[in-house]
């Protein structure tokens, strides 16, 4: 169980870092430089890291909580990227991690010959904040994972509906500054159940800040007299909100479960219950911000007021490292592969019957 010593002084550092005014400069910059140093300082970026890799040698469990606090205060920091990405594939391939803002990149587009990387990788998270972009590509004798100063790379800069840098990077032969074969259980499937597990946690914390946001602000708000969360129209919507964060919560304890029972997410249990947990976040995601605007009224799409900040992370990370229906496609194509017989009981243990490896890509 994650020390909530821990989780109590890094909610304080978030709180500290992520004002409304520094997350619009965020926003606006692209950059979040004073809260990357508060947080690089606590070593919070490495976490899981282990320490003979340059981490902090904490488990998973702790990063995982750590983000779920970064989404509940919107931190604008590749976090996820630079510890639970890129610091586990440097670690898996017997390659030192830097205490730098890193980020990571792979993909069809990207090709790894006589040393260099060519092509191009998009939709890369926070790529212009990053140092370093850590690449899985194929090469002829399988993976290998590479380092790249961004500073070498051209950057062709695109944001996502939050306003989160998801930038385009050109290699156009460029030289890393160091590489090796992927390690064992590092495929281009196991970074993306990786990366859901990453969305899927931050996007239960965004949850908790909404439903907190909208019990204070319905309870604050008069009209007619009384305070607006007494009218059952609103006390629906708050419910509503109530009701998917909760879901939220179980889909990240799920995956966090997971990933304790098998760090690779190499295992079909864990492929399952990825797939599953973000299904069921996707949904809850969509129904939580439109039963939270709906309590806020016009309040609740204004510039000034943070809602906006959570309700289009959850828009934004819903649709990253698999949507919805794209997890419900995965999910599917694992019972069916399982057989009729295997439905109700892997239902029922949450995948736990699934013990199939995954094959690994």
């Amino acid at each position: 169980m994650t020390d909530s010593l821990l989780t109590e002084a890094v909610g304080e550092i978030f709180t500290a870092v992520c004002t409304d005014d520094a997350l619009r400069a965020a926003e606006r910059d692209g950059v979040a430089p004073q809260a990357w140093a508060a947080v690089a300082g606590a070593g919070l970026p490495w976490i899981s890291v282990p320490e003979e890799a340059g981490g902090e040698g904490g488990d998973l469990a702790d990063a995982l909580a750590v983000l779920q606090l970064a989404g509940y205060h919107g931190l604008p920091l590749p976090l996820a990227e630079t510890g639970v990405l890129a610091g586990w594939l440097l670690a898996a391939s017997g390659l030192p991690v830097a205490r730098v803002p890193t980020t990571v990149a792979s993909g069809p587009d990207v090709r790894w010959s006589d040393g260099t990387a060519r092509g191009q990788a998009r939709y890369v998270a926070w790529g212009r904040a990053a140092e370093q972009v850590v690449v899985l590509a194929p090469a002829t004798d399988g993976l290998v994972v590479a380092v790249f100063a961004v500073a070498d790379l051209r950057v062709e800069q695109h944001v996502n509906v939050a306003g989160e840098p998801r930038d385009a990077l050109y290699f156009d032969g460029a030289a890393p500054l160091a590489s090796a074969p992927a390690g064992p259980g590092v495929s281009s499937e196991t970074l993306r159940r990786r990366g859901a597990l990453t969305r899927i946690v931050l996007m239960a914390g965004a949850a908790d800040r909404i439903r907190d946001i909208t019990v204070r602000y319905t309870g604050e708000r008069y009209q007619f007299g009384k305070p607006i969360g007494r009218f059952p129209g609103v006390q629906q919507h708050v419910v509503n909100v109530a009701q998917q964060a909760a879901m939220l919560e179980m889909a990240a304890d799920l995956v966090t479960a997971a990933a304790a029972a098998d760090p690779g997410l190499t295992g079909q249990a864990a492929t399952f219950q990825v797939a599953a947990a973000k299904s069921v976040a996707a949904d809850a995601a969509t129904i939580a911000t439109a039963a939270a605007h709906q309590a806020h009224g016009a309040m609740g799409v204004t510039q000034e007021y943070p809602l906006h900040i959570l309700t289009r992370r959850l828009w934004a990370w819903t649709r990253e490292y698999g949507t919805g229906p794209q997890s419900a496609d995965e999910l599917g194509a694992i019972v069916s592969a399982a057989g009729a017989d295997a439905l109700w009981p892997a239902i029922a243990s949450g995948g736990a019957t699934l013990t199939r490896p995954h094959p690994v890509s």
